[in-house]
């Protein structure tokens, strides 16, 4: 079985070495496995997204020695076929107008609504009929698209973390200014590069189950396996960032970075490939490291 893998970095900022240690095992699980590494910019946010951030972030992949296969991926070139996966659920009627505010948003997800997580969307909107949400649209609220995905339970196996499971709230597909959702680009993306394992922080967990059941609903393949890697902290508990100091490129040299990420890993080597040959994802860690540990 095929486990090409990818890394997609958002360019809203500088890598730290949390993200490229996330970069570093992604290329590791793929290239152990003799399949294809490949590269996507996550650009879909242009008020925050910076060219320069995707130069810096390129050359501090480069800088550690890890490469890709083919032509970087721009999300925000690809708007064509978030539009016609978006067409594809329309006509599936697996979507439906929400004219909700940020406000009634918070206010709604703040009662308690059956089997949905805490916090999620209770589907205000989902019962509106066609006079209500017309009364909306000329009201001036432009709508966003959410899934109906009725409470879906979705369980799937993590390589890292074991069985895990979460119920699928009525999540956004496209948002009110026109602009695909994250989950729904990634998972488009992903079917067209042909990624079938997705390495990633363990942080985005708990969107697996949306992003698993956006994939079967709109009939995608491969579906992909998921390995998600322990994150890295700041000193304080919190995830690592530029607050917590010199903890990019710009401030550790590329040779003493790779090596604390090694250390902290339990591997040993100077530079990716040498990792390859007795890389086994059973004996990576599960828990957090905390930056500034092993250094």
């Amino acid at each position: 079985m095929s486990r090409d893998g990818r890394y997609a970095p958002s360019p809203t900022g500088v890598l730290h070495l949390g993200n490229l240690r996330t970069a570093l095992l992604a290329w590791l699980f793929a290239r152990s496995a003799g399949a294809r590494f490949v590269l996507r910019i996550d650009d879909l946010d242009q008020g925050r997204s910076r060219a320069h951030f995707v130069d810096e972030q390129l050359a501090d992949m480069a800088a550690l020695g890890l490469d890709w296969d083919g032509e970087v991926v721009f999300q925000s070139d690809r708007f064509p076929a978030y539009d016609a996966a978006i067409a594809e659920l329309e006509r599936a009627g697996a979507v439906y107008e929400c004219f909700c505010t940020r406000a009634e948003i918070r206010e709604a997800a703040s009662a308690p609504h059956g089997p949905l997580p805490e916090g999620a969307y209770p589907g205000t909107c989902r019962g509106l009929s066609a006079a209500e949400r017309a009364r909306r649209r000329a009201a001036g609220r432009p709508p966003a698209l959410r899934v109906d995905a009725g409470a879906a339970r979705v369980a799937f196996t993590d390589r890292l973390l074991g069985r895990s499971e979460g119920v699928v709230d009525d999540f956004v597909v496209r948002r009110g200014d026109g602009t695909p959702a994250y989950n729904l680009a990634v998972v488009v993306d992903d079917a067209d590069q042909g990624v079938a394992e997705v390495v990633r922080g363990a942080d985005l967990l708990d969107s697996t189950p949306r992003q698993l059941w956006l994939a079967r609903t709109l009939g995608l393949e491969p579906e992909p396996t998921h390995a998600h890697v322990p994150l890295v902290l700041g000193p304080d508990g919190a995830r690592l960032a530029k607050r917590h100091g010199a903890v990019t490129l710009r401030d550790v040299p590329a040779d003493e970075a790779f090596a604390w990420m090694t250390r902290s890993l339990g591997l040993a080597g100077d530079t990716p490939a040498d990792l390859l040959a007795g890389f086994d994802p059973e004996r990576l860690p599960r828990a957090p490291t905390v930056f500034g540990e092993n250094r």
